[in-house]
């Protein structure tokens, strides 16, 4: 049996391993390293330890190992280096390594490997490319073997000399990789599920794509790849142009609306949730008139009732709704809403961030739609697109250069700076992509998933009828909390949505197929989930 089995790494979270962390910490800085007093108690709690976030390694109940993060200013460093920061890289976001200790019973590579890739996963997680420690002059070659690099003088006294070091991001990186093929690393970290509904994972296609030289978007190449991506995205939905504007899908909604100032008239949005609260806020920004058609988070909108608010509103002009509202996982139905507005001479304008490479989206007959580049789509955040079908003119006197679909379309969608390595990644996803494959898959998981999750009780927002397969959205039950589960589960491996205000605030969590996910990794959360006593116990 691999040694590393019998090893569980994680954030600390219970009171035993707090109590535990106490004890191991007076044993390595009272004991062994004299840093500080002893006292009957043989327990040392950190002066930061309401702060600090502790990454262990358990065996069974008994601590082996540890280390803790912290990013609230000023560091233990800042007190013992004046002006620290003309030491590191500028640019950074930092935190601080402190406390890194490891049974003495336990001080071969594993553990200590095993904690370093926990902290790569914590950085990765949390957005930080630097960290400062204070390493023991005593395993001074080990941590450079790590890619610190020492800085400043030394601070401590006596025995407890230590040599104050940083290490990026990107050099732990590459010295992981490295270990991972001396099996250093092998077993100790299983690649995480990625559940959410954007950033997706990647395929390994495509991060090469992205990786590599950087070109001018005036060459030739690029615009001849530009013009294929562009091609092949209106291929993909029915779309006559599209324009691909670097930002998210908040700029492509963005220039939607600017689009419709263009032409004032009243207007009628479509709210069933969060992205249909969104578009209402996108038009009140612009100053354009409109009425909101609302349904509760969930609900379905029923024709009729849109006919007649339509109906009601005879000088509507223009219509916005969300195709796959990603907050409930409703999938709204679009031939409905081509079928009403055709009929009335309105301008469908729909968001289809969440469902364009989710499910099969015809947007012949819609005025204006928009996209992104890091969800159905598989490749990188960072890009957005606005599909069309009629000629489009410059507005000059009116918008915003940056909004201003005419002028992308009087240059060929390139009016200034482009980044040739979201359109290689995105142009390599969209190559391969196989829609009725890739839909069917999606589908068949979704529903085999939502029959398990209902069959042990759950609740799923969206009904089966007018559901995204790609967005599972499950209402917990209030004595199970969506923050307190959605973390553990992402210490387990499973990265699921929930951190989003408007989840949080219904306890809700989301299990997303936007990305490619085996039934065999799907399978292995459903057994978690279905262990309600479990839950009963995390909440």
């Amino acid at each position: 049996m691999n040694p590393s089995q019998a090893f569980t790494f994680k954030v600390a979270s219970t009171p035993l391993e707090f109590e535990r962390i106490h004890e191991l910490n007076y044993r390595t800085f009272v004991q062994e390293i004299p840093q500080h007093e002893t006292n009957p108690n043989q327990t040392l709690i950190d002066r930061f330890h309401g702060e600090n976030t502790y990454l262990i390694c358990m065996e069974a109940d008994r601590l082996i190992g540890m280390v803790a993060v912290r990013a609230k200013r000023p560091f233990s460093l800042d007190m013992k280096i004046a002006d620290l920061d003309r030491y590191l890289p500028p640019g950074r976001s930092i935190c601080e390594i402190r406390l890194l200790s490891v049974d003495k019973r336990y001080r071969h590579g594993m553990v200590f490997a095993g904690l370093a890739r926990l902290i790569f996963d914590f950085f990765r997680h949390h957005g930080y490319d630097l960290a400062i420690i204070s390493g023991t002059v005593r395993q001074k070659k080990l941590y450079e073997h790590l890619g610190f690099v020492p800085f400043g003088p030394l601070v401590g006294t006596g025995d407890a000399l230590f040599q104050p070091m940083y290490l990026t991001v990107q050099s732990f990186q590459s010295r992981a990789a490295r270990m991972d093929r001396q099996s250093t690393f092998a077993g100790l970290s299983k690649e995480a599920v990625n559940l959410l509904p954007g950033p997706v994972d990647i395929r390994p296609d495509v991060r090469q794509a992205m990786g590599r030289g950087a070109r001018s978007h005036r060459s030739g190449a690029f615009q001849e790849d530009f013009q294929w991506t562009k091609k092949r995205l209106c291929d993909l939905v029915g779309a006559g142009r599209v324009e691909i504007l670097l930002g998210s899908g908040t700029l492509a909604n963005d220039a939607v609306a600017a689009q419709l100032t263009l032409a004032p008239s009243q207007g009628l949005i479509l709210c069933n949730g969060e992205f249909g609260e969104r578009l209402a806020d996108h038009a009140s920004r612009f100053g354009l008139p409109f009425e909101i058609h609302v349904k509760d988070w969930g609900g379905v909108f029923d024709e009729k009732e849109i006919e007649s608010a339509l109906n009601r509103k005879p000088d509507v002009r223009w219509l916005w709704a969300v195709h796959s509202e990603t907050s409930t996982g409703v999938l709204n139905d679009m031939d409905t809403l081509k079928s009403l507005c055709v009929s009335r001479g309105v301008r469908l304008c729909l968001d289809c961030a969440s469902s364009i490479g989710t499910v099969a989206v015809n947007l012949s007959g819609v005025h204006l739609a928009t996209g992104v580049s890091g969800k159905g789509l598989g490749a990188f955040p960072g890009l957005s697109m606005v599909f069309y079908h009629h000629e489009i003119l410059p507005a000059p006197n009116a918008l915003p250069r940056y909004l201003d679909l005419g002028l992308y379309a009087a240059n060929k969608g390139i009016p200034f700076t482009h980044s040739s390595n979201l359109l290689s990644a995105l142009q390599t996803a969209v190559m391969h992509f196989q829609p009725e494959e890739r839909f069917a898959k999606v589908e068949a998981l979704s529903q085999w998933a939502k029959s398990r999750l209902r069959a042990a009780g759950f609740y799923i927002v969206a009904p089966d009828a007018h559901a995204s397969p790609s967005v599972i959205t499950i209402a917990l039950p209030c004595e199970t909390s969506s923050k307190r589960l959605g973390s553990v589960l992402r210490e387990k491996g499973f990265h699921l949505s929930f951190e989003s205000e408007y989840l949080l605030n219904r306890n809700w969590i989301q299990i997303c197929l936007m990305g490619d996910c085996s039934r065999e990794k799907l399978a292995s959360l459903l057994d978690i989930l279905e262990n309600r006593p479990n839950l009963a116990a995390i909440a």
